[in-house]
């Protein structure tokens, strides 16, 4: 008798707790960062850093991050040119499944110019599971995924405006 009167003792005590619902937490999403109207780095980086993580669902590595500049750089007259040639690099090197390559910039069809040169030697099918991000202009999109495509990559859009 002992045992069943601590055992309904214990029921009383415990059922108000584990009847308690916890509160969800909320979730909410912060305002997308406004693409920058000049080509400043630090501006840049801030979009990058908010819109990159919005399309990592899936992608299981770190990405590649590529910020075309828009105007030559008069203290660093080769910055686009070292661009260019790691992401050439970068590509011809193979990129495997996991990963994903993001490419903005202050000029689309600058931008888009780097990713066609950098996906224009790739073997064809050697991509999967490999996501590409062009964030710039409608205008330039189609051209970016033709050149991208055959490598076997998912190809993702983001209109930067």
């Amino acid at each position: 008798m002992k045992t069943m009167t601590r055992f309904v003792l214990l029921a009383c005590l415990v059922l108000p707790f584990a009847a308690c619902k916890k509160e969800e937490a909320v979730v909410v999403e912060k305002a997308p960062v406004v693409v920058p109207t000049t080509d400043d780095k630090a501006a840049w980086q801030a979009y990058l850093q908010d819109q990159v993580p919005r399309h990592m669902t899936g992608i299981t590595n770190n990405p590649f991050i590529y910020r075309v500049p828009a105007n030559v750089n008069p203290e660093d007259p080769e910055e686009y040119a070292r661009l260019l040639e790691k992401a050439q690099t970068d590509v011809a090197r193979g990129i495997v499944k996991g990963n994903m390559l993001a490419y903005a910039g202050l000029d689309p069809s600058k931008t888009a110019d780097l990713v066609v040169a950098a996906f224009t030697d790739v073997t064809p099918d050697t991509m999967q599971g490999v996501r590409v991000l062009y964030m710039g202009d409608a205008a330039n999109s189609e051209r970016v995924k033709a050149a991208v495509e055959p490598a076997g990559v998912e190809y993702v859009f983001v209109e930067a405006k």
